[in-house]
């Protein structure tokens, strides 16, 4: 929201210079972006009148105007402009004056023809992109008066950044009251006089969806000079509030939507076929919209209509073909109050952004149409004529938003707050943001007006009074109340430790978004439908996701866009599947790594990071909690991983996550090159851990045997570990693998394992007997189960 200044000085008074009222503002929780001049900086430009043209002697396209600058003599100026003509007023730059850009002004001869100065358009001000013409002023602006004293172009526009609850100030109407409330400055809006009718004609007008449009007010106005020229103070607020001009009509809408915060919008009545019927859209309709984009609409978006098709999309856009144009002379102006959950997220959904739906979608006040209206109706008489007929409201009272009534009491107030605020200044506070007020303070009940869609229970009167009243007045005061230390359980891996781990091996931690694009969600979690938003921030975050990749991957993009080689990322954070109903919210570990496996030294060889490496990470956080060998990775196909690089991890037999290569179909879809490994288990697993107990050492010593087995491809050294285990029984303490090799005296088909078995016995020292009768039983168990060969 732009606030002008000067505009809001006209509502009430201002002590305050513009900066110390932002201040005063951002603290109250209205957090102002920017303060900006109304307009760039230029001096020694007057208002002028040309008062003759003549043709240049030597250039076709330039004319030689004498001007009156108000003081002096009259100048010669040579002017390139179209629209130069006698009386017409417009800006002079005089000699000696400078334009934004330090453009100075100096007496100068175009084409042989002297030129004392330099008539303006309104880019050349900086006032607008239009560089068509002169900038012209109206007639009755006083000749030779200073264009910035004129213009009231030593104005600050303050931006607001307002809060998607705080849709009361998105007019200056409300900023006027909201600044009332802070200063103390009494004000009263004076709602506008109606207009009398001077015809009877009206068209019918149906709510037929009326929980999404209890109300709406239409007028026919007849005779409307859609050609009339807005004035200057009009086009100048607009453009002080970011809005360009584009006629008497619009403009007038525009204004009134700046002002009091009810949008509103004009149809040429002739296009109008019967009346208006305020309905659902039906599927499959087309309707051209003003911006000239054809959308086709779904059930679920709300419509005006006349008899025949859509005219506009309701509290959105307006329609093309019943737009307002310069042949128009009969109009029906358009106010309506629609429900904020009719209008919240649909003009998203058609890639719609508009004025009016930032508005609606946060609540208008249910009781600005009319009076919003009968002030349009005033300004368009005043700028283009016309004849007004009655006002014309359809109206399901039963669905419009009610006053509340809320108990406040002064105790809660200090509880909550942990100071006493003055009972008057609490009354006076309320008044002043309008709410009405009764009672003494023990309790006191507070009406609160429909507009005010963010107060609904007491804490919302309390954090109102806290804001108005000051954060920084309210005093510091300490909590009185126990501490505690929470016990922590043994069974349990801290998910600090976890994350200390995972940065301890080169991650970083990322957070993403919990909602995701539909596309990337079904290219990495195919086989879990996501859970759609039904009011997503944007089209790329529209759905639940059902796994930490998608923004994983997401991250992996941005940073190897900006030239990041070796990534290594990891989240922590909740993934969401099943029916809405019974949504199942899971705790879940993530991680991505991409790039070569160490940073780049002199002392190793790059090589690329890959399974094994993100293998081992994993592995080095289950071993966190004390049974490392209770995890299993199990070879398993998953539509989103290599298919020869992917694995089921368990634990205890039971699937908990999933590790592997990204599948080499979706990196071109994805636009990634370098390979990218990922990893997914569930965080209970992780955080499972194995209470430690006393194991006394053995007094004797161990022993290392050695053993070199050929076996398949297809076996997993995993499936060695656990036949030498259950072979060797509880005299083998340790398993190192320290060999593979694939090679001559190898078939193709299979590889050597090097593993070393360490024995120790808590009794007795083992004898070579022992040994010999130990490594027999390993060796024919392997040979059995899994085909082994000793390597000769």
């Amino acid at each position: 929201m732009k606030i002008s200044f000067e505009w809001l000085n006209e509502l009430l008074p201002v002590a305050e210079a513009p900066r110390e009222l932002a201040d005063r503002l951002t603290m109250a929780g209205l957090e102002v972006d920017a303060l900006e001049p109304a307009a760039p900086g230029f001096s020694g430009v007057v208002v002028a009148e040309i008062t003759d043209c003549a043709p240049h002697p030597d250039a076709d396209k330039l004319q030689v105007c004498t001007v009156n600058p108000g003081a002096g003599e009259p100048v010669q100026i040579v002017c390139g402009a179209p629209n130069a003509r006698p009386g017409l007023k417009a800006p002079l730059a005089t000699v000696g004056g400078v334009l934004p850009g330090d453009v100075r002004i100096k007496k100068a001869k175009l084409r042989g023809v002297a030129s004392s100065g330099m008539l303006c358009s309104a880019r050349e001000l900086g006032l607008s992109e239009d560089a068509a013409g002169l900038m012209e002023l109206p007639a009755d602006a006083p000749v030779g008066i200073d264009l910035r004293a004129y213009m009231g172009l030593d104005d600050t526009v303050i931006a607001v950044d307002l809060t998607p609850n705080r849709s009361d100030c998105l007019g200056m109407v409300g900023i006027a009251r909201e600044v009332s409330a802070l200063t103390g400055t009494r004000y009263s809006f004076q709602p506008p006089a109606p207009v009398p009718s001077v015809h009877d004609d009206t068209l019918p007008i149906r709510l037929e969806a009326p929980d999404d449009c209890p109300r709406y007010v239409g007028r026919i106005i007849r005779g409307v000079n859609t050609r009339a020229k807005t004035p200057l103070w009009m086009e100048e607020r607009l453009r002080r509030a970011g809005v360009r001009s584009l006629g008497p009509v619009v403009d007038v809408t525009n204004y009134v939507m700046l002002e009091l915060g009810q949008p509103m919008h004009a149809f040429d009545l002739d296009r109008i076929q019967g009346g208006i019927r305020v309905r659902m859209g039906s599927k499959g309709e087309r309707l051209e919209l003003l911006n000239g984009e054809t959308v086709t609409l779904d059930g679920e978006t709300l419509v005006i209509a006349d008899e025949r098709v859509p005219v506009a999309m309701a509290g959105i856009m307006g329609g093309e073909q019943s737009s307002v144009t310069e042949t128009t002379t009969d109009i029906l102006l358009e106010s309506a109050f629609f429900s904020p959950l009719a209008i919240a997220g649909k003009a998203r959904r058609y890639g719609l952004h508009t004025d009016s739906s930032h508005r609606f979608e946060r609540g208008v006040d249910p009781q600005m149409q009319t009076l919003a209206a009968e002030r349009a109706t005033a300004l368009i008489l005043e700028i283009a004529g016309g004849r007004p007929g009655p006002l014309i409201e359809a109206v399901e009272s039963a669905r419009m938003p009610a006053a509340r009534q809320i108990t406040l009491r002064a105790d809660r107030i200090r509880r909550l707050l942990g100071t006493d605020i003055d009972a008057g200044e609490v009354h006076g506070i309320l008044q002043r943001l309008g709410l009405t007020v009764s009672g003494d303070g023990n309790p006191w009940t507070v009406t609160v007006p429909p507009y005010r869609f963010d107060i609904a229970l007491e804490v919302d009167l309390i954090e109102e009074l806290a804001r108005v009243h000051g954060y920084d007045r309210i005093p510091v005061t300490h909590p009185a109340s126990p501490v505690t230390v929470q016990p922590q359980s043994e069974e349990r891996v801290l998910l600090s430790r976890i994350r200390q781990a995972m940065v301890d091996r080169g991650y970083q931690e990322a957070v993403t978004y919990s909602f995701v694009e539909p596309r990337l969600q079904e290219l990495l979690d195919p086989d879990y439908e996501p859970v759609p938003l039904a009011n997503p921030l944007s089209a790329d975050l529209a759905v639940m996701r059902t796994s930490l990749w998608p923004g994983l991957i997401k991250a992996v993009q941005h940073n190897r866009n900006r030239q990041a080689q070796r990534i290594r990322l990891f989240e922590c954070g909740l993934r969401f599947r099943g029916k809405l109903s019974g949504l199942a919210q899971t705790g879940t570990l993530g991680a991505v790594i991409t790039g070569t496996a160490l940073p780049e030294q002199w002392g190793v060889d790059n090589r690329p990071a890959d399974f094994f490496d993100l293998k081992g990470d994993l592995e080095a956080v289950f071993a966190l909690g004390g049974h490392p060998e209770g995890y299993a990775f199990v070879a398993a196909e998953h539509p989103a991983l290599h298919p020869g690089q992917s694995a089921r991890v368990e634990l205890e037999g039971r699937p908990v996550g999933w590790i592997g290569g990204l599948h080499p179909g979706l990196y071109e879809a994805l636009e990634l090159e370098a390979p990218v490994l990922l990893f997914e288990v569930d965080l209970d697993a992780v955080q499972s851990a194995r209470v430690p107990g006393f194991r006394r050492l053995s007094r004797y010593p161990s022993i290392r045997r050695d053993l070199a087995v050929v076996v398949d491809n297809g076996i997993s050294q995993q499936e060695v570990r656990q036949c030498v285990h259950a072979a060797a029984g509880e005299l083998l303490t340790d398993l190192v693998l320290f060999d593979v090799y694939r090679g001559k005296g190898v078939e193709a088909s299979a590889r050597s394992l090097g593993i070393g078995l360490i024995l120790q016995d808590f009794s007795r020292t083992l004898t070579e007997s022992d040994i010999e009768r130990l490594m027999a039983r390993v060796v024919e168990r392997l040979q059995q189960e899994l085909g082994a060969q000793l390597r000769g």
